[in-house]
């Protein structure tokens, strides 16, 4: 099943641009920042209590890199939910990192608050195909291979044919 996703061009001083799109983060509307340099999904550690539920936020073991920053400290959450247009990711694995760094300099140039940063983990999974003149992205989900049939002879074991040789 292929989801169109329509995208945001936000154009950031100069000649630079972020795409933007709209997700839900169990089932509450969101806003993030598609980045395909980001090898992961990442929240803003601020941004993200709206949107949870029942969710922890856990201390991570490792130290995140980019975003503006060379290190800092960073913590994940399973999220319920996590879905662009109809496609759904259900128990989400996600890092919390601090993005109010991001969230300031948007709020300087009019831009609204983003949730997080849409990083390579998903498009990846998804086979996203960015296409900027239509504003669009559009993602597959993945195929869950079909359960192959079992009969009750493979069940139990193929069946031998014995040929016997004939009597003369």
């Amino acid at each position: 099943m292929a989801e169109k996703i329509s995208l945001k061009i936000l154009k950031i001083e100069g000649d630079g641009f972020h795409l933007q799109a709209k997700v839900k983060i169990n089932g509450k509307p969101a806003l993030v920042i598609v980045d395909t340099g980001a090898s992961r999904t990442v929240f803003d550690r601020t941004e993200i209590g709206a949107f949870l539920k029942t969710e922890a936020i856990a201390e991570h073991d490792r130290v995140s890199t980019g975003l503006g920053t060379s290190s800092m400290q960073s913590q994940f959450v399973v999220l319920g939910s996590f879905s662009l247009g109809k496609i759904k990711m259900e128990n989400f694995h996600a890092v919390i990192l601090d993005l109010q760094h991001v969230n300031q300099t948007y709020a300087a140039l009019g831009f609204k608050t983003i949730a997080g940063v849409l990083g390579s983990d998903v498009l990846m999974a998804h086979h996203a195909v960015i296409d900027f003149r239509k504003k669009s992205m559009t993602l597959t989900s993945p195929k869950i291979p079909k359960k192959k049939k079992v009969t009750k002879a493979a069940s139990e074991g193929k069946k031998k044919t014995v040929r016997r040789a004939k009597k003369k």
